[in-house]
């Protein structure tokens, strides 16, 4: 799909998409914010950090496509118009897989920083997919962002291990080290949010995960069977057919760029008895 492109120089903002603990729907977040952004006439690339797993380019639907990866180019083996890979939805969409066998300390500060600023000179947003943690890799998708989108479920294990990284975020990023520098800015994003676990006390609301973590709110992600199909046929759930958690993601990306949006709390429609005994959907 050919999108009508934002005029200006590249903006070259670097947003790194992270969490505290792993199966949060992070990866699943990064390709569906990048090629929101996309969608918007932004040109989005959207890098994998996470060493060894390489999970974003299947969720993305380019696995056979990859021939070059991120390791490949700090290395020098590969240039990095080798190695990004255009979208076949949004001409205005790259993604720079990463390896799934290499060393992670492959990730060096300085090769990432070339490529980042390499990156700046064409894209207007440079969304940087983090493996979960406070580990190696985490910490280079992190280092050199501008902004950051916590990612984190209304669980008790995840907001604290979302409180850890955003401790991380204040204190060891390249912008927590300059001067002069402001702040990155941290917005957290909860998923798989449930109306009725939540009513039931099963899940914490979310005025208690935004007491703990004490940052804005990006959005809130119902739970859904529309992200697992999306995930599974390798589309961001923007791209995909209509559901609340897309509806959800685009208004996470509007609030992104910096428009008001009325923060909306739903939940997939679940089939009622009848329509489950004969198989029809709601």
């Amino acid at each position: 799909m050919s999108i009508e492109l934002k005029e200006k120089p590249p903006l070259g903002r670097v947003i790194v998409i992270t969490s505290g603990k792993g199966g949060v729907g992070k990866t699943t977040s990064s390709a569906a914010i990048s090629a929101g952004l996309a969608q918007q006439g932004f040109r989005t690339v959207v890098i994998d950090f996470d060493v060894g797993l390489r999970n974003l380019d299947m969720t993305m639907g380019c696995e056979r496509r990859v021939v070059f990866d991120f390791i490949n180019v700090i290395q020098g083996d590969a240039r990095l118009k080798q190695a990004l890979i255009r979208d076949k939805r949004l001409d205005n969409l790259c993604i720079l897989p990463t390896s799934q066998t290499r060393d992670k300390n492959a990730l060096t500060k300085e090769g990432v920083e070339k490529v980042l600023d390499e990156l700046k000179q064409e894209f207007d947003y440079i969304i940087c997919d983090s493996p979960a943690g406070i580990e190696h890799g985490a910490q280079m998708a992190m280092y050199f962002a501008d902004e950051a989108v916590v990612v984190t479920n209304p669980e008790v294990s995840s907001v604290r291990d979302s409180d850890r990284v955003l401790g991380l975020l204040s204190s060891q990023t390249l912008r927590a080290e300059s001067k002069d520098a402001a702040p990155v800015k941290a917005q957290v994003l909860l998923t798989r949010h449930d109306k009725a676990r939540v009513e039931s006390g099963e899940m914490m609301t979310v005025e208690d995960v935004l007491e703990i973590l004490a940052v804005p709110l990006l959005g809130v992600i119902p739970e859904s069977q529309a992200i697992l199909r999306a995930s599974n046929i390798g589309t961001p759930v923007v791209l995909d057919q209509p559901s609340a958690a897309r509806r959800a993601y685009e208004d996470a990306v509007s609030r992104l760029i910096g428009n008001e949006v009325e923060m909306r709390i739903e939940g997939e429609r679940r089939p009622n008895l009848l329509n489950r005994l004969f198989g029809r959907a709601s």
